[in-house]
């Protein structure tokens, strides 16, 4: 699997054996990216016209739109006159609907009152424990969308059960483990260069992992697919996503415009187009206001976050308990406590549920990174991340001391 690496931005290059790696980056120059404006003003319209039928025909005579039981009526009326003794049973059973009708009509508020009654009853079910409500003082910032933001993230809770995957490289014959961490570390750093949100990273390893769990793919293709992958999440995320040509410029002009092009609609189409996948990172910036964390130790939880991308034996993990367990051994790291009721309340996962993903986590850390896979480690060591890289790891009895405590109640 050839990676290439331009002189000018972060590519792939040879490494040993069949698997190609990263070198040294020298310059770092960003890429103009130019925003693609709307082309004019919103397209006018007009209202919504009536929604009745506007020639319903009743009793032989032809209605505009309105009420058909008293518009009927109003024309049985007019040819009252014109009306023998055989139509006059007709005539009475038009006065009946009409006023069945209206007793329909005049018992629609009491039964509005009784969907009212349930709707707020039901409010009244869903609303968080006072102690708990770490939204409250967003009251009225619209941006933040405080009313509804437990129920979006249970709403993404619920949705990742969709998005579960199992080790899929045993049906990649051309693949393996090391292959697609190199392919990930090199995707860090392009998400680094091209300063894009680390939404994009995680969506676009989420991506990759799930085009893979359904097309067997060749080695050749391993950088395409993850290229092509962060192309789509920069759209989904990007307020200004690169195009297709700063992926063509970072790929050292290894895949032609088309190859990516068809490669796009490959993996789409694979995916069904549902590329809205729930990733840790969102949950670990909730679960970490929930903890009142500071900025320090949510860049700790998102550096072993990040570190937990280039296992393969994690892929099958559920973000929200992903971003459960980093927090919980961010926390233990820093000695700021463990998991909280509130923590237990928002995640829905309790001491017991994270400590076995806490531990591997650990052992993760513990064991000697390959120096060929350093873009995580060198990215987390700058100052601006608060160097959480250098951090010193935890002593395995203070983190067992800390899993070891009794689930915690309200």
């Amino acid at each position: 699997m050839a990676f290439q690496r331009s002189n000018k931005h972060s590519s792939l290059s040879k490494r040993q054996g069949k698997v190609s790696g990263l070198g040294n980056q020298e310059e770092v120059f960003h890429v103009k990216r130019t925003p693609s404006s709307p082309q004019g003003g919103p397209k006018k319209r007009s209202a919504f016209v009536d929604l009745t039928n506007t020639n319903k025909v009743q009793n032989g005579a032809s209605v505009k739109s309105g009420k058909p039981g008293r518009k009927a009526s109003k024309a049985v009326k007019t040819r009252s006159k014109c009306t023998s003794s055989e139509e006059q049973p007709k005539k009475a059973e038009g006065q009946v609907e009409e006023a069945v009708s209206e007793d329909i009509g005049a018992s629609r508020p009491k039964e509005q009152s009784v969907v009212q009654q349930a709707l707020q009853s039901a409010v009244q079910e869903q609303k968080i424990p006072e102690a708990f409500d770490i939204d409250k003082e967003q009251a009225g910032d619209s941006l933040m969308s405080p009313e509804y933001a437990k129920d979006i993230f249970d709403y993404l809770k619920n949705r990742e059960e969709k998005f579960v995957l199992t080790d899929y490289m045993h049906n990649q014959p051309d693949l393996n483990g090391e292959m697609r961490g190199i392919l990930v570390d090199w995707m860090v750093e392009v998400q680094e260069n091209f300063e894009l949100n680390h939404e994009t990273l995680y969506l676009a390893v989420k991506v990759t992992d799930h085009y893979l769990a359904v097309t067997v793919v060749m080695k050749e293709s391993l950088q395409l697919i993850g290229s092509t992958a962060m192309l789509i999440a920069a759209k989904f995320e990007e307020r200004c996503p690169p195009c297709i040509d700063d992926f063509l410029y970072i790929c050292d002009d290894a895949y032609k415009r088309q190859e990516f092009i068809v490669m796009e609609r490959n993996i789409l189409q694979g995916l069904n187009f549902d590329i809205n996948i729930p990733v840790p990172y969102r949950f670990l910036r909730r679960y970490a206001k929930v903890a009142h964390a500071s900025m320090e130790t949510l860049t700790l939880a998102r550096y072993v976050c990040e570190l937990s991308l280039l296992e393969l034996e994690l892929v099958p993990e559920r973000p929200s308990h992903l971003a459960s367990a980093c927090l919980l051994l961010a926390l233990v790291t820093k000695g700021l406590g463990g998991w909280t009721a509130a923590l237990q309340y928002h995640s829905g996962y309790s001491l017991s549920d994270l400590s076995p993903l806490v531990r591997r986590l650990y052992a993760m850390l513990a064991s000697p990174s390959d120096e060929k896979l350093k873009a995580v480690e060198n990215k987390y060591s700058h100052k601006v991340f608060f160097e959480v890289a250098k951090i010193p790891l935890v002593h395995i009895k203070t983190l067992e001391e800390a899993l070891s405590e009794q689930d915690i109640t309200q």
